[in-house]
């Protein structure tokens, strides 16, 4: 048992470390978009499509990936999908266009896939009262994003921007390395639980709740992607503030994201994963109806004169209130995969897969979208419009959806307990009335 734990140990260390790896890479244009924005002269929504670009990759690969997973040793799969992004990450010096650029960035987007099978690597390792956790531990790999926020820029200051790649190239292949001699494999006992079939691994995916999840997770971790990668842009713009300020305020709020996901974890195996997504909700409804409003000048007509008045979200509350989201978007993306687990724990791959791919989309649909609301509207503030109308979507579905489940526990109940169904038939019910 404690040899069992000390693996279980092992295999949590190793795949955070693995996904912390490939999260950096999957958000390196979150540092080199800016500058590349500057270089090609790029509109906002040129911009959302150049960040968006590795997303998308690994939006659409990660449901294929979890299919994989399901059939084949997540370790080995998992050393695959570094291995491909070897050859990009040298070559990203030698690209000279946008387009190139692009087809750089749809390459990365290899690495979005980590979690896919990550996820499908570490759950057979813990029993289910742990597994909220042991995700929510996972998932703080997050903080790939914050290496990256603080890493390219002191690798571009030290050696030149040519040697980021090839840099973030050699410590890949470092992991790669320690990964392959030190991760284990996976038990016989664990392989004859994998599913099947294919029409097995598929059979979940009829049900509306993994719909209905990948809804959350479209906002709880797609907005967070979309957000690391539009914050220094927006900083930029919006307050004036230096490059530099513009990277550490994003990195504070994507490490502070990242860290709180493995306490989420942790509240969902204590207090249910549908407390704790509610109790999000809310919190980030809250704070983005203030970062929606507009900066705002009026003029008020009193009775001997006319007051001037303004309204304006300091840096300082800006701050604040995005990083209350990113806390709460922390502990959503922990308890979206703790009622995964608790509800299809055979089938982390598929379902797992098809969660983390929707989440995913959002990571490439929002930047675009902010882009292109930037640009149609005028108002920088539009971004978290959106975000707002995207979360009230959710709240609704997820209101309805807790509506219909207290229904169906109302009938069952009924149906259950009525008294025409008892064993002395109906006419001895009638009188014994």
């Amino acid at each position: 048992m404690q040899y069992s734990q000390q693996l279980a140990g092992r295999v949590l260390v190793l795949a955070t470390a693995m996904f912390a790896a490939n999260f950096s890479v999957w958000t390196l244009y979150a540092v080199l978009g800016v500058e590349l924005r500057e270089q090609f002269q790029l509109s906002a929504t040129e911009f959302g499509v150049l960040l968006a670009a590795p997303i998308f990759t690994g939006a659409l690969l990660r449901f294929p990936a979890g299919l994989l997973v399901e059939r084949f040793s997540a370790k080995k799969l998992i050393l695959v999908q570094m291995l491909l992004l070897l050859p990009v990450l040298v070559l990203l010096p030698t690209i000279s266009t946008f387009s190139g650029h692009l087809l750089a960035g749809l390459w990365l987007g290899i690495s979005g896939v980590s979690f896919v099978l990550g996820i499908r690597y570490i759950t057979p390792w813990f029993e289910r009262r742990q597994q909220g956790t042991a995700m929510g531990i996972f998932g703080a790999g997050n903080v790939g994003a914050a290496i990256t926020l603080a890493l390219a820029p002191a690798i571009e200051s030290w050696a030149g921007r040519e040697w980021i790649g090839p840099a973030y190239g050699i410590g890949l292949l470092v992991m790669v390395v320690l990964f392959a001699l030190a991760a284990p494999e996976e038990t016989r006992y664990m392989q004859r639980r994998r599913a099947s079939n294919l029409a097995q691994q598929l059979r979940p995916l009829r049900q509306l709740r993994v719909w209905r999840y990948g809804l959350y997770y479209y906002f709880v971790f797609g907005s967070f992607l979309a957000l690391l990668l539009w914050l220094p842009h927006y900083y930029l713009s919006v307050y004036e503030v230096s490059l530099t300020t513009a990277m550490a305020l994003t990195l504070v709020f994507v490490a502070l994201s990242s860290s709180v996901r493995a306490l989420g974890g942790w509240f969902a195996d204590r207090y249910g994963a549908r407390t704790v997504n509610w109790s999000v909700f809310w919190t980030c409804l809250v704070c983005l109806f203030f970062l929606s409003y507009p900066p705002t000048s009026m003029t008020i007509h009193g009775v001997e004169r006319d007051v001037e008045l303004s309204i304006e979200v300091s840096i300082e509350l800006f701050t604040l209130l995005l990083l209350v989201i990113g806390i709460a978007q922390g502990f959503g993306r922990a308890s979206v995969y703790k009622a995964l687990h608790d509800n299809f724990p055979g089938h982390m791959g598929s379902v797992g897969g098809t969660v983390a791919t929707i989440g995913a989309f959002g990571g490439f649909t929002l930047p675009v979208m902010f882009g292109m609301a930037q640009d149609l509207v005028g108002i920088h503030s539009a971004a978290f419009m959106l975000l707002y109308g995207v979360l009230a979507l959710c709240m609704v579905v997820m209101y309805l959806a807790i509506q219909r489940e207290r229904y169906q526990q109302r009938l069952q109940f009924a149906r259950q307990h009525n008294f025409l169904h008892d064993d002395a038939g109906p006419q001895e019910a009638i009188s014994a009335e």
